[in-house]
């Protein structure tokens, strides 16, 4: 029994984990970039339907990923160690990740919402929280390669 929980979480944990960081790459690698090649007409099919709709699932996957790895890292017996850089091969990584959801939750969420009209705000303050958001999101992606390098290494190489 002790196994298949194990491989659950494990498995709850890295479907989450595809989700979120699926999504941030479809963000960062084809949606901002495509965004001045639509057509103005166009642009609010993205702002009110599909960009909502990606970032709540951005932001659940963000949560699943980080609730399931602490399981993971907590049945396993390793939490202590990897949280304090005692087994810096996953502490790294788990760090990136929490930064990263951090991220997810208190900046690039918040921004996002006042920069797509989903909540009262200055008009003059959208294009801020856009950037900001932008930036943000950029950063979960740089700081989303050593933390993916940081947890498949762990788990297949040693003396990483």
């Amino acid at each position: 029994m002790e196994d298949f929980t194990l491989f659950i979480v494990r498995y709850l944990h890295v479907l989450c984990g595809v989700m979120w960081i699926g999504i941030l790459w479809y963000f960062n690698f084809v949606q901002i970039p495509s965004m001045p090649k639509i057509p103005d007409e166009q642009k609010p099919a993205i702002g009110k339907v599909i960009a909502p709709e990606a970032l709540f699932w951005f932001r659940w996957g963000a949560a699943g990923t980080v609730l399931f790895g602490l399981i993971l890292a907590y049945l396993n017996g390793y939490l202590h160690e990897a949280m304090t850089l005692q087994m810096p091969s996953i502490g790294f990584g788990m760090w990136f990740g929490l930064i990263m959801a951090f991220n997810v939750w208190f900046i690039i969420w918040p921004a996002q919402k006042i920069a797509l009209g989903l909540v009262e705000a200055d008009a003059a303050l959208k294009p801020k929280m856009a950037r900001r958001a932008m930036l943000f999101s950029r950063t979960n992606t740089l700081l989303s390669i050593p933390m993916l390098f940081s947890m498949i290494s762990a788990q297949n190489a040693t003396g990483f």
